[in-house]
């Protein structure tokens, strides 16, 4: 009999700005097709889709949930999806890319009495609301995306309380759908077990530490965590730091004119002949010659590349 294939996983990195964690993409641009992808991705932010136009489906583990025109989708990071629409359509979206944990800091920390339901948002949110149910949140979700659009005077402050609103609403309703949603959520909710890991991963990818230190972080002992998050991400620990690092390094190279050397040591690589290796089986070819790619693209937009770093159409 043959072994079933295995689902691709692909990470979609958005570098947000720091002071200001929030990117906006739209325009005519974001139509998704009615062919579904042979793979899935996640990113390392939370997304926030609205639908303009036609209908279509999200897939989850490989579970289907129908979207429509109106509809608002929250998927916070580290949750495999796809998107495509229904066929013979081309569904038209607007995609808000956000770290809700640094946009409202200080208001969801551990001296809040929200703060364990708010951590557990971010890591399990997958809600599509449509606006004939919810309008007030399509509103406000509608504003934001105009405000993020026009730039106009004092626009940042005014998206920092639009979106403490939002999440003071949608977290009602997150409480809600989670308990009618207990046996649909299970490996969901395992991979809160290794979220400790994939958020010590986010913020210390350029250190060198030992894999037994994540399953440590996650109360697992080695074995059990490897297969755990071999299972949930379809990766081993180890591919996804290494991944981690390139799709790092990859920004340097991009935004800066720092010698490989360096950038191979900034994201964590003890060699430049182990970084080179590990860019080359991840990216398909070697840093410098990347490198040289990019510089030849004209204003290069994420919707050029599969997972932000792969270009399908370069030449």
């Amino acid at each position: 009999m043959a072994k079933p294939k295995k689902t691709v996983i692909e990470y979609r990195n958005y570098e947000l700005p720091l002071n200001f964690p929030i990117l906006l993409l739209t325009g005519d641009r974001w139509h998704i097709s009615d062919v579904k992808s042979g793979k899935l991705h996640f990113h390392n932010c939370l997304e926030i889709g609205i639908c303009h136009t036609d209908s279509g489906f999200i897939e989850f583990d490989n579970e289907p949930s129908p979207f429509r025109a109106g509809d608002v989708t929250f998927i916070s990071r580290n949750v495999p999806h796809t998107t495509y629409s229904s066929k013979g359509e081309a569904s038209l979206w607007s995609y808000i890319f956000v770290q809700p944990d640094e946009l409202l800091k200080g208001l969801y920390d551990d001296s809040s009495p929200h703060a364990d339901l708010f951590t557990d948002m971010m890591q399990n949110f997958q809600l599509i609301l449509n606006k004939d149910k919810y309008p007030d949140v399509y509103n406000i979700v509608m504003t934001i995306k105009e405000e993020l659009e026009h730039k106009s005077l004092n626009y940042q402050l005014s998206v920092k309380g639009l979106m403490l609103s939002l999440f003071m609403k949608v977290m009602r309703i997150y409480t809600a759908e989670k308990g009618k949603q207990v046996g649909e959520r299970q490996t969901h909710e395992n991979a809160i077990v290794i979220s400790p890991a994939l958020d010590y991963i986010k913020e210390n990818y350029m250190m060198n530490f030992p894999m037994e230190k994540l399953a440590d972080m996650c109360h697992l002992s080695q074995t059990h965590f490897r297969r755990v998050f071999g299972e949930i991400m379809n990766t081993s620990p180890l591919n996804y730091l290494n991944t981690t690092r390139i799709l790092q390094s990859c920004i340097l190279l991009r935004t800066t004119e720092e010698s490989i050397l360096s950038i191979s040591e900034q994201v964590g690589f003890r060699s430049v002949s182990s970084y080179n290796r590990h860019f080359s089986e991840i990216m398909g070819t070697q840093p410098s010659d990347w490198r040289h790619k990019m510089a030849r693209v004209d204003k290069a937009s994420i919707l050029e590349y599969t997972g932000w770093t792969q270009a399908d159409n370069l030449k």
